[in-house]
């Protein structure tokens, strides 16, 4: 994992809290970004800084217009949960480090066979 900078920590954590998604699908956790189409060099910025994520669309569903980043898998244990597990907490944003816990508790078996793997 490469170390961000305080200001792609900064950033980061600040768009997450404000606009993220932290869940899964059953099987595994990821975390979700979903956002305008104007926002697309924010989401390349996201794609080339946390290696192995995803960036997905343009999509257009009526008046929408978005692009979707995902982290899921490898990348999501090996890169983005060290950093948010540092960097959020609750007394920042209490509504996004509970979603972040309750993801952590609900995937806990998914992670640590993924860390125990390394």
């Amino acid at each position: 994992m490469a170390e961000l900078t305080d200001f792609e920590r900064g950033v980061l954590i600040g768009v997450l809290v404000g606009e993220g998604s932290f869940g899964g699908d059953g099987k595994q956790p990821q975390v979700t970004l979903r956002m305008h189409v104007r926002h697309e060099a924010l989401f390349r910025w996201l794609t080339d800084l946390i290696p192995g994520s995803r960036l997905y669309g343009p999509y257009h569903h009526g008046a929408r217009h978005y692009f979707q980043w995902m982290v899921r898998g490898r990348p999501l244990v090996d890169e983005l949960l060290p950093i948010l597990e540092e960097s959020l907490p609750p007394d920042l944003d209490g509504y996004a480090a509970g979603r972040l816990s309750l993801m952590l508790d609900r995937y806990a078996d998914f992670i640590a066979a993924a860390r125990a793997r390394g």
